[in-house]
């Protein structure tokens, strides 16, 4: 249980450190301009995403089957992650 709980404590780490790129990036240059909405929108998306691989992690047994649920996971966000950034599907949450 314990070890578990460093995992999820470490996916929170690693989510701050990801934050913490484009918010260095913005003091230096101005072409990384993020508002307050687009770091709370990524924030959510990388927790779900971590909590999403910790609940993978803890339920799915088999090797094989954590590796493609994660793969798929994976695939997913950045899907996600592109769409909110270009829009290359053209939905209305598409960024500029």
């Amino acid at each position: 249980m314990i070890a578990q709980s460093k995992r999820f404590l470490t996916i929170i780490l690693c989510l701050e450190a990801l934050l913490l790129i484009p918010l260095i990036a913005i003091q230096f240059t101005p072409e990384v301009n993020w508002s307050y909405t687009d770091f709370i929108i990524m924030g959510a998306l990388l927790l779900t995403i971590g909590v999403l691989a910790e609940y993978i992690l803890r339920i799915v047994k088999n090797q094989e089957r954590r590796i493609i649920l994660i793969a798929f996971l994976i695939l997913a966000f950045l899907l996600i992650w592109a769409e909110l950034a270009v829009g290359i599907f053209g939905t209305p949450f598409a960024g500029s």
